[in-house]
């Protein structure tokens, strides 16, 4: 299995450091808000990555964090007037929630960010030790990247040509502000009541060391892989390099693994365009969990990915093909009478081809294209029935071994849902934000409005939902 390694920029053998496990960080939700489709075009090629590790006979142990604390979330806390805790969970309970719907494998490991303050603060204080960090008038301890030769090596910058030296007090910002970054920040009126006890002072942990912090308690002062967006390449994933191998003096990750973005119609996603969605949002308007999951990694993941509607329409009409196949095979396997045999020469040159396409960088286009090949060959075979017969349930065993890696064809039995129409949909997106508004009235109006079109709305903690009536 050969992976691109975003550090040495080439593709390499994705080999376990120690025994057979592969020790897996990836960067988990900022539980602000619902997480939108880029965020789980992200979380998508992880799993993928988890599938496939296991698809070739390793053992996996993945770390993915939780961050409750930080600029955002307090900033959504105390505008909402309440407790961080009590802010973040419902994102928290939203996020798990929508995985189970994509068919994304659990990680081993949840840790959140506001349980392992100890562990940051601990880390701190040996970069201070170490001569790295140093606490500013203000009570913030900072990171002096000047004092870590290494800095800039996975992000490959020109670190002598930047501008430097200043201070990046915020948890993100640009490419073009490398300088000394935010190991703990000071309490500030503007915290509201989330603060910490520390050596130095009431504060609470920088965005970046967060995970430095969590990924080494689970995995270890050096593991084998750490994946995000490309997004988090730099700052953030620079900054726990440099953090974690500071403190240690030892290698961080051994290989880094970037998804590209995804665009909405060719555009960045964005609420001004009107073409941001949360994965509630297309359930809403009707898609299933499978089709966005289709959606969501049928393209490689370093290449960008092109999300629109008409893609979902497509992915219906392709696992409608896959279901009839399957469903056929299914029906002959029982009738059959043949259990045993070999696995048909065909199917097995598909596996094979599928197998040498995830094995190479994740090639889920080339991934995709076998299991299609599988598909039109076993539709030509039971197409030749009686005559010439075969083992039905060894080819089966072929589409559930593409599924141990895809989570796409075999997905819990899920019925994909009727298409809603335009209007309907209209309808539904005034309701949601009327329900945001809390302009009851309205939405028992758009309700009424919904129905009369022939179609029923239901609420839950996940949002809205809708059927056609007496489906």
């Amino acid at each position: 299995m050969k992976v691109y390694n975003s550090l040495t920029r080439r593709n390499e053998e994705l080999v376990p450091l120690d025994g057979n496990t592969i020790r897996l960080y990836t960067c988990g939700p900022t539980v602000y808000n619902f997480a939108h489709i880029g965020n789980f075009r992200a979380y998508a090629f992880e799993d993928i990555l988890r599938r496939t590790i296991k698809f070739n006979a390793m053992k996996i142990k993945q770390v993915m964090n939780l961050t409750d604390v930080d600029d955002k979330t307090i900033r959504g806390a105390n505008a909402a007037g309440v407790a961080l805790a009590d802010y973040t969970r419902t994102f928290k309970d939203a996020f798990f929630a929508d995985l189970k719907k994509l068919n994304i494998e659990p990680a081993e490991i949840y840790p959140a960010a506001t349980d392992h303050i100890p562990e940051m603060i601990r880390l701190v204080e040996t970069l201070i030790e170490k001569g790295v960090a140093y606490k500013s008038d203000d009570g913030s301890v900072y990171f002096n990247v000047r004092k870590f030769p290494g800095y800039g090596k996975l992000a490959h910058i020109d670190f002598d040509n930047q501008r430097t030296g200043e201070r990046c007090a915020a948890d993100e910002y640009d490419k073009e502000n490398v300088g000394d970054f935010a190991l703990w920040k000071a309490w500030e009126e503007s915290d509201g009541p989330v603060g910490w006890d520390s050596p130095w002072g009431r504060g609470r942990p920088g965005w970046h060391i967060e995970c430095s912090a969590m990924s080494m308690k689970y995995l270890g002062e050096t593991f084998d892989l750490h994946t995000g967006g490309i997004d988090n390449l730099f700052p953030h994933h620079e900054n726990e390099i440099a953090q974690a191998e500071a403190a240690t003096g030892k290698p961080f990750v051994n290989t880094w693994m970037h998804c590209a973005h995804l665009r909405v119609n060719g555009e960045k996603m964005s609420k001004s365009l009107g073409n941001f969605f949360t994965l509630r949002d297309l359930i809403e308007k009707g898609y299933s969990g499978r089709e966005i999951r289709f959606v969501l990694i049928n393209a490689h993941y370093r290449s960008g990915l092109n999300f629109a509607f008409s893609a979902l329409d497509d992915a219906r009409k392709s696992l409608a093909r896959i279901d009839h196949c399957t469903g056929e095979l299914e029906k002959f396997a029982k009738t059959s009478g043949i259990d045993g045999g070999e696995t048909p020469p065909w199917a097995a040159e598909c596996l094979d081809d599928f197998a040498a396409a995830v094995n190479d960088d994740l090639n889920l286009p080339g991934a995709f294209a076998a299991l299609f090949d599988l598909v039109r060959r076993t539709n030509a075979a039971l197409a030749k029935l009686p005559g010439e017969t075969f083992s039905a349930s060894k080819a089966l065993a072929v589409f559930k071994r593409m599924d141990e890696v895809l989570g796409v064809i075999f997905f819990g039995n899920e019925t994909p849902a009727e298409p809603v129409p335009a209007e309907v949909a209209d309808l539904l997106n005034r309701r949601a934000q009327a329900r945001t508004a809390k302009d009851w009235a309205e939405s028992d109006r758009l309700r009424d409005e919904i129905s009369r079109l022939g179609w029923q709305v239901k609420d839950s903690k996940d949002g809205q939902t809708v059927t056609r009536k007496g489906k």
